[in-house]
């Protein structure tokens, strides 16, 4: 009797196990797709800002995007900052900062930020629309990155549906649009965002692990912004075009929106990428491509082809793919 006792305990402790492992991977999956719906909701309203003046008329291929990069994430840390203040969590920037993780962190944050936000901003100014599902191939390379430096394991499956992401990111962008002026150039500088994004994502889910994730994010847009604004602003000459945007409130605060979505988007992104792995946790966010390309379509004119809307379904079968085995939905739940 002892014994039987003893076994229903037993099972009773694995089956909440499980459920506890299933709860824990299900929030995992459903922070990606945030993180992916928020990011295209964001590249869309970049898209927006950048037809408006000063950044409209400005000289150059750099100083529109990275002005608008600075005071994007500067603005969106700022909100987080509020938020960890608000949560009593202010002490742990300076402490995560301190330990081996956060100056790990440290290194994501400038690849992610200044370099592949940079770069994808300013593939968003040459190419339009046509950037963001190209940038979306990133999820490929944090598998890749991941594999090799955090040993994490990809099966067939998963590798299945990156494929299928990335051969939709490309049938999306076979078809140049009109009225992109250096479009190749564009998407050059997209896929080296998305090779960047990949080693975040890498990192992230090293330092997500251990560091708390509103807090990790709240770090990494701080730091990006001043980077920007102390360091590449200048360097690049955008000085003025920097001071003379915030003579222009509609801007600041459109700008304040988009670091708002960006900053959402990365905390669950690195959240997503702690809970379930770094392959899973960037197939999900890029469901952006679909996201951005969708809302270009429906309030941008953006014009509607077999390439999106075949691109944009293989993307979307891709990333279910990833996270859910097909066969699930033909099995009896086991006990």
């Amino acid at each position: 009797m002892e014994q039987h006792t003893k076994n229903i305990g037993q099972l009773d402790a694995h089956q909440k196990m499980i459920a506890t492992t299933k709860k824990f991977h299900t929030s995992g999956i459903r922070s990606g797709a945030i993180s992916g719906l928020f990011y295209g909701l964001y590249s869309f309203l970049i898209i927006i800002v950048q037809g408006f003046d000063p950044l409209k008329s400005a000289v150059g291929i750099l100083a529109a995007p990275f002005v608008m990069g600075a005071i994007n994430d500067f603005l969106g840390g700022c909100v987080l900052l509020l938020n960890v203040i608000r949560t009593g969590k202010f002490h742990e920037l300076a402490r995560s900062l301190a330990t081996k993780p956060g100056k790990i962190m440290l290194l994501g944050y400038i690849l992610g930020g200044p370099v592949a936000n940079g770069a994808y901003l300013v593939g968003l100014y040459l190419a339009g629309a046509f950037a963001i599902p190209i940038s979306a191939t990133t999820a490929a390379f944090g598998a890749i990155f991941a594999a090799i430096f955090l040993k994490q394991k990809i099966n067939a499956r998963v590798v299945g549906g990156m494929v299928f992401c990335i051969i939709g990111a490309i049938i999306i962008n076979m078809v140049k649009p009109d009225g992109a002026p250096n479009f190749t150039l564009g998407i050059i500088l997209a896929l080296f965002a998305a090779i960047c994004w990949g080693l975040e994502g890498c990192i992230s889910s090293f330092g997500g692990a251990i560091l708390d994730s509103e807090v990790n994010v709240t770090l990494r847009q701080l730091v990006s912004g001043l980077v920007q604004m102390v360091v590449i602003v200048p360097l690049i000459g955008a000085t003025g075009l920097f001071t003379s945007m915030f003579s222009s409130p509609l801007l600041i605060a459109l700008l304040l929106v988009s670091g708002t979505l960006v900053g959402i988007s990365y905390t669950e992104w690195y959240r997503s990428n702690a809970m379930v792995g770094t392959a899973v946790g960037m197939s999900l966010n890029i469901t952006y491509a679909f996201w951005g390309v969708l809302l270009s379509i429906l309030f941008l004119d953006q014009p509607i082809t077999p390439s999106i809307v075949i691109g944009s379904i293989t993307i979307i079968l891709g990333a279910i793919l990833v996270t859910t085995n097909p066969l699930d939905f033909f099995r009896k739940n086991e006990v």
